[in-house]
């Protein structure tokens, strides 16, 4: 330990000895990127990917200039999952925000949303309700598992990093007025300076 406290005495002499002497600035400058800013980096990115991905198969005619229905070869079994999860999520996303913004869903700060009000939902939506959450957040799962699976940065044990950084970019995306849960566990309604 005495050689590193001994480095690092060191480190800081010499940076400060080649800052303290110059009028225009510092001759050297330190960015420090801690491991989660890389961590969440690196999530954003594959999901950025994977959203590309599903645009690009989507956007691919399926015809030939004869009228022909041409033959795609099948997606492998995790590839496919996970379009068709980011297809069903853009799919209910109208519902979704629809019942966010009423209070009734939120967003939690596990990468996924909750049934906050069930008590200002119609019996006869009741069940759709639930099914919309039930599929967002096993949509969101799909694609948190698949992210990891397909980075080989990144492992099984590192899901509940993956979980906050979604929780994050959920948060920031959601709207004004709609309750998120932050990373302590409070509930709240996102304002517009949010």
């Amino acid at each position: 330990m005495k050689i590193y406290s001994r480095i690092k005495l060191t480190l800081i002499a010499i940076i400060t000895l080649l800052t303290a002497g110059c009028s225009s600035g510092p001759l050297l400058e330190v960015t420090l990127v801690d491991e989660r800013t890389a961590l969440e980096n690196q999530v954003l990115g594959s999901y950025a990917e994977l959203n590309q991905d599903v645009l690009l198969l989507t956007s691919v005619r399926g015809i030939d200039p004869q009228g022909n229905i041409i033959k795609r070869d099948p997606l492998p079994p995790g590839r496919q999952a996970v379009v068709r999860a980011m297809q069903r999520a853009a799919f209910n996303l109208d519902d979704l925000e629809r019942y966010k913004l009423a209070g009734i869903i939120g967003e939690n700060n596990q990468g996924g949303v909750t049934l906050l009000k069930p008590d200002k939902v119609d019996k006869t939506q009741m069940a759709f309700i639930n099914n919309l959450v039930a599929e967002e957040n096993a949509d969101r799962e799909i694609i948190m598992l698949r992210i990891i699976k397909t980075d080989e940065n990144l492992a099984n044990k590192d899901l509940p990093h993956v979980r906050s950084i979604f929780s994050a970019m959920n948060r920031d995306k959601a709207q004004a007025g709609v309750t998120i849960q932050k990373e302590d566990g409070t509930w709240q309604t996102k304002g517009n300076s949010q």
